[in-house]
C-alpha cells in the first residue's frame, strides 16, 4: 500500500474536504554500493566528532544552524512545528488560473489527491467543476519542513497536485537568451515545419524507456556470467552547415506512414425486379 505523504483539509470557500497526498512517481536507477576494493565487503559510514576525536551515536546528534563560521543555533523537533505554517494541515485555494498560463519550469514534484470518505462528494463537486471550466488552482503547502505554491488541476481519475519552484529558485542563466543576430530564411522554417508533421504524432508515455539503465544491468549480468562487456561507440556528429541540404536529408529518411485506411462504402442494395401480375382467366 502506497504511503501518504500529506494529510489535511483542502478548502474551496466554505468547503473543506479531507484529503490525503500519495507520491505520483518516482525516480528508478541502478544503484550501486561502496565496497572496499581489497576485500571486497560492503563500507559502512561513521558519524565522526574531530572535537571529541570519536565516533558520535545517532542518538547523540542535533540539529544546528550556522550563524556565523562555526557557530550553530541548535534547533528541536519541538521548535520546528511551534513555527508550522497554518498550511501543514490546511491547504486554502487562493485562486484559479487558467493551466496554460503556467510555465512548466516551475513544475517540482507530482502528487495524487484522494479524498478521505467524508469528503468524496465534495472533492467530485470540484473536480467536476474544474474540468468544466478548464481552470487549475493555486494553493499553499506545508510539507518536508517547507511552504510550496502548489497547481492543482484535474485529472482522468482526480486531482493532481504539482509542487512549484519559486522565482527566486529558477537559475538565471546569461546564456539562455534569444539572439537578435541570428535569422532564419523562410524556405528553411517551411522545411522544418514539415519535418515536424512527419514526426507529430500523439503522446504515449509507454514507448519510451530509459536505454541508460538497460544497459547498466545488462553489463551487470554479463558481469556476473563471467562474461565480455561489450562496448557502445557513441555516434559522432558533425555541426550542420548546410541547413537546406540537411532539411530535406532528414525529410527523405522519414519513416513512412501508414495510409489512412478508408472505410469501404458498401453498395447499395438491388431493389427487387417487381413481377408482373398474371391476369385472370375470364371465368376463372
Amino acid at each position: 500500500m502506497a504511503a501518504t505523504v500529506w494529510k489535511g483539509y483542502i478548502t474551496f470557500g466554505l468547503i473543506t474536504i479531507p484529503v490525503r497526498l500519495f507520491a505520483a512517481a518516482r525516480t528508478e536507477r541502478v544503484s550501486f554500493n561502496q565496497l572496499h576494493g581489497e576485500c571486497g565487503s560492503r563500507i559502512k559510514q561513521q558519524t565522526f566528532c574531530p572535537r571529541c576525536e570519536r565516533t558520535v551515536e545517532r542518538s547523540e546528534l542535533v540539529k544546528g544552524y550556522e550563524v556565523e563560521k562555526d557557530r550553530y543555533v541548535v534547533v528541536s523537533d519541538e521548535d520546528i512545528k511551534a513555527v508550522a505554517p497554518p498550511s501543514s494541515d490546511n491547504m486554502e485555494i487562493l485562486e484559479f488560473v487558467k493551466a496554460e498560463t503556467i510555465d512548466p519550469i516551475y513544475f517540482d514534484a507530482s502528487y495524487f489527491m484522494v479524498p478521505e470518505e467524508a469528503g468524496k462528494k465534495a472533492y467530485h463537486l470540484l473536480l467536476e467543476t474544474m474540468r468544466k471550466s478548464g481552470y487549475s488552482a493555486i494553493a499553499k503547502i506545508a510539507m518536508h519542513q517547507r511552504e510550496f505554491t502548489v497547481v492543482i488541476r484535474p485529472h482522468a481519475d482526480g486531482l493532481l497536485l504539482h509542487t512549484m519552484f519559486y522565482p527566486e529558485e529558477v537559475r538565471e542563466v546569461p546564456e539562455f537568451r534569444q539572439d537578435s543576430s541570428v535569422t532564419v530564411k523562410p524556405q528553411e522554417v517551411a522545411l522544418a515545419e514539415k519535418l515536424v508533421e512527419g514526426l507529430a504524432t500523439d503522446f504515449d508515455a509507454s514507448k519510451y524507456t530509459d536505454e541508460y539503465q538497460g544497459r547498466l544491468k545488462q553489463m551487470i549480468e554479463a558481469k556476473r556470467e563471467g562474461q565480455q562487456v561489450e562496448e557502445s561507440a557513441p555516434k559522432k556528429r558533425a555541426p550542420v552547415i548546410d541547413l537546406m541540404q540537411a532539411l530535406q536529408k532528414s525529410l527523405g529518411e522519414l519513416p513512412r506512414k501508414p495510409a489512412a485506411t478508408v472505410a469501404a462504402v458498401p453498395e447499395p442494395a438491388s431493389k427487387p425486379v417487381a413481377q408482373p401480375k398474371r391476369r385472370r382467366a375470364a371465368g376463372g
